[in-house]
């Protein structure tokens, strides 16, 4: 199969006839090859992954691809391309773009908008490619199951690297002519996840994971030479992968540069407060669960991102967005710097995180120094990350920073009007950072693309950002070779307990700050150097020193367990180890489960204090229904009590447009006024006019009594309230159903109600029923026939199903205890003397069986 695509490669697309249906462009020599190698797989009857690296153009190789099918061989579709929801709009724009021919359609939105859509665009067929990402999928897999899919195109395509996984499951149940996996990463950990894409490519070839790991094992890989040629051969017909480097000759370059930077003094406190929580763990002395060092860690890192990121670090009430914002963070510090020096060379930036409450105090940040910015992050709604995106890359653009959450951000989306990227915090699988410097470093960028990673010294990031170089070093050395070693360096408890411990004697040391005024120039500077000593130190690490790497070997220079001079590691075989000197504390810690942290993250600051309150309100409950003017003058009484304190209102960062928010609630209490006389007097009339009489009990009666007899029986209803007159509850019952879309929980009740009705229209209608069927007879007891079907039970006799159905007949059906007396009745009846099967059923028995 090889041997053909090699021979065939360049008889179906050249660079004379790209031109024909591709508009807008020319496809590059580098694409050109592509292109005919996919082609190439089509004639051949073969799938393929396109593993080129992020930024070459795999988006517009399918396109062509598509284009070609269409123009070349008469197959307009069915098309589908599976892609993440964050690049479903530059799928679209590259269609209309590239191949404007090809009619492309988009399946989002929400579930009236997807029906629609599939009765009035996908159904009729009048389309080419549908395009949806992994979440529209799986809501819909049972319209996506009617198509004869000819491509199915899957973007990302390691999202299905775990062939369990709900989306792996069902692409593989759609009928599909030809496959085409898109991936930047085609491999990030193991052979496992190899073997699950080609099982998805070629089910019936590579139909077994035991069969493949056997073939292919890892620990004969390493010394048998054969078994690698074996793995090379394997992959070469299904597999294209080039770099940009070798290929893209004139994309600018791009160049990384890690800013080490120190901790304020908020932040040395909290760090230390952190630390001090598990000293005992700390020093190797207490019992090391997993799940809490992962704990601790999430912790520190969120301290060193910005101290705001806990509850009550933030000074206030009330809340300011000032100078303190910068100077309580190291890394907003350098921020503060660095940006103002890019914006005057004319660049624009993009700014990552891993946490969306960074982006929370980045978005406070630019607005209070001016910069205007998009952002995008996991919640953030399709149309809006549509318009985020055309916004920053549009010519001329105002906009000066794109924020974006790593996870969410890093994928697909084309930032290239960007040519500076920070990320504010660094992942653990460094791929994802790499996702993410490559939404500048693309195709259409015309500037070198800088890179600043922000990393701060003597803390845990130092060695989380060592631990993923290493993991990035270690696969450009042995998975970009094509040895695909099969790695199982995952996060141990003594190597969490190595990075947490990395540094906190020079942090228990002293609480004062670690930031300098020194100038950005000398902080880069330095960075470059730092970044350059870093990078020959890895280039000299060997493979095995890498593939067997801890936290206390490798690219460090001395030993963790080295403190003040001293080495300790003898010393703890001996259990002689001295212990980690915490700071004197000023107060007990509580080491309750359910106090973790809530004790050692106090700092000196006060706590705030609790939104503040107006003098006593009246107890005023829903189901009493006062008059709507009643709770604007409460309202107005609030505000105003607000204004008089000076309360403003705090940031919500759940919400989305929080900002815009706030400033209109602190305008509604800035403009707030006192009640006049005359309202004071409304508002008290007005407190007499609801139904005060009526408490939560007698709300509760009422809705069981509705939920009973229906919402129309108003005298059984009033019999169930106690304490209430008829009139009383005809009263309420007239308001309750105008007014009862004011209720707090309005929907709970009513299903409650409709369930109890649904019950009663049932027991009339099988009472009508029931009332036909004997009316047909004269002796009914003797004449009754039953039509069983073919699920009659073998319980029960025919004569025993007639004569229970007589009998609630004669009772009545709808009779309350009526099952009990039709019990008795059984026991007494004397064809029934010696049957003790029906004798000894139950009323519940017998009111399942009728």
């Amino acid at each position: 199969v090889s041997f053909m695509i090699k021979k065939n490669l360049i008889l179906y697309f050249t660079e004379k006839n790209n031109s024909i249906y591709v508009k807008n462009g020319a496809l590059r020599d580098y694409q050109i090859r592509g292109l005919n190698w996919m082609i190439s797989l089509y004639e051949n009857g073969i799938n393929g992954i396109l593993a080129d690296e992020m930024g070459l153009g795999k988006t517009l190789q399918t396109i062509a691809l598509l284009g070609y099918l269409k123009h070349y061989r008469n197959i307009p579709g069915p098309h589908m391309v599976l892609v993440p929801k964050s690049t479903l709009h530059n799928w679209m724009n590259e269609f209309k773009r590239w191949v404007p021919t090809l009619k492309a359609v988009c399946l989002i939105g929400n579930k009236d908008e997807r029906a629609a859509f599939i009765r009035d665009v996908m159904m009729p067929g009048e389309w080419d490619v549908c395009v949806t990402s992994y979440e529209m999928v799986i809501r819909e897999k049972s319209v996506f199951k009617k198509f004869n899919w000819r491509y199915l195109v899957i973007d990302e395509a390691h999202r299905i690297k775990n062939e369990k996984s709900k989306l792996s499951e069902i692409v593989r149940e759609f009928k599909t002519t030809n496959r085409l996996l898109l991936t930047g990463t085609p491999l990030q950990n193991n052979l496992h996840e190899l073997w699950s894409l080609l099982n998805f490519l070629l089910p019936d070839v590579f139909n077994s994971a035991s069969d493949f790991d056997s073939w292919f094992d890892t620990n004969n890989c390493l010394g048998d030479q054969k078994l690698v040629e074996r793995l090379h051969a394997v992959l070469r017909p299904f597999l294209l992968r080039r770099i940009k480097a070798e290929v893209e000759k004139s994309l600018p370059p791009k160049k990384e540069v890690k800013i080490y930077l120190g901790l304020s003094k908020m932040q040395r406190e909290w760090y230390t407060r952190i630390l001090m929580k598990d000293i005992d763990i700390l020093n190797s002395a207490g019992k090391m669960d997993k799940m809490r060092l992962l704990n601790i860690l999430m912790q520190l890192r969120k301290c060193c991102n910005h101290p705001y990121l806990f509850d009550g670090a933030e000074p206030g009430p009330p809340y300011t967005t000032d100078t303190h914002l910068v100077t309580n963070s190291g890394k907003m510090v350098v921020l503060d710097k660095l940006l103002p020096k890019v914006q005057e060379q004319g660049s624009r930036v993009l700014i990552f995180s891993q946490m969306t409450r960074v982006l929370d105090i980045l978005e406070d940040y630019c607005m209070w120094r001016g910069f205007e910015y998009c952002r995008l992050d996991g919640n953030t709604p399709h149309e809006a990350r549509e318009q985020a995106i055309d916004a920053f890359n549009a010519p001329n653009s105002s906009k000066f920073i794109f924020m974006l959450s790593t996870r969410a951000g890093g994928l697909g989306i084309n930032l290239a009007t960007a040519d500076v990227v920070i990320l504010y915090d660094s992942d653990w699988n460094p791929q994802v950072d790499l996702q993410a410097m490559d939404r500048a470093h693309r195709i259409g960028q015309r500037k070198p693309v800088k890179v600043f990673r922000l990393i701060t010294d003597n803390t845990v990031e130092e060695r989380i950002v060592e631990r993923a170089e290493m993991k990035l070093r270690l696969d450009s050395i042995v998975i970009q070779q094509g040895r695909l070693i099969d790695q199982q360096n995952k996060l141990g408890k003594d190597e969490m307990l190595q990075m947490i411990r990395h540094g906190a004697t020079h942090v228990f040391a002293s609480k004062d700050s670690e930031l300098t005024d020194e100038d950005i120039n000398t902080i880069l500077e330095r960075g470059a150097k730092k970044t350059a000593e870093m990078n020959e130190r890895l280039k000299n690490l060997g493979e095995s020193s890498l593939r067997n790497f801890t936290m206390d070997t490798g690219c460090t220079e001395t030993s963790l367990y080295n403190f003040e001079g001293e080495d300790y590691r003898e010393k703890q075989k001996l259990s002689l180890i001295e212990w980690i000197e915490p700071p004197k504390r000023e107060r007990k810690a509580n080491y309750a489960v359910d106090a973790y942290f809530r004790e050692a993250l106090r700092v000196s600051e006060p706590r705030a204090p609790k939104a503040p309150r107006p003098p006593k309100q009246p107890n005023i409950q829903d189901f009493q229904f006062f008059p709507p003017r009643l709770f604007e003058l409460l309202e107005m009484e609030i505000l105003y009590y607000r204004k008089t304190i000076g309360y403003k209102v705090p940031r919500n960062p759940d919400i989305s447009n929080s900002a815009q928010v706030q400033k209109e609630e602190q305008a509604k209490i800035d403009e707030a006024e006192p009640l006049s006389p005359e309202e004071t007097d409304e508002k008290e009339k007005l407190l007499t006019q609801g139904f005060t009489n009526w408490n939560k009990r007698d709300f509760n009666q009422f809705i069981k009594a509705n939920e009973k007899y229906g919402r129309d029986d108003i005298d059984n209803i009033a019999r169930e309230v106690e304490g209430k007159t008829p009139e009383e509850v005809m009263e309420y019952s007239a308001v309750f159903w105008e007014r009862c879309n004011e209720l707090q929980d309005i929907e709970k009740i009513m299903a409650q109600i409709e369930r109890g009705e649904a019950r009663i229209q049932r027991r009339i209608s099988i009472k009508k029923a029931l009332d036909a069927k004997i009316a047909r007879y004269k002796a009914p007891f003797h004449q009754l026939r039953i039509q069983y079907g073919t699920n009659k039970g073998k319980n029960y006799t025919e004569e025993e199903d007639r004569f229970l159905i007589c009998m609630l007949h004669k009772m009545g059906f709808d009779k309350e205890y009526v099952y009990e007396e039709l019990r008795q009745c059984v026991r007494n009846a004397p064809q029934f003397r010696f049957d003790w099967f029906i004798k000894s059923r139950t009323a519940m028995v017998r009111t399942c069986l009728c």
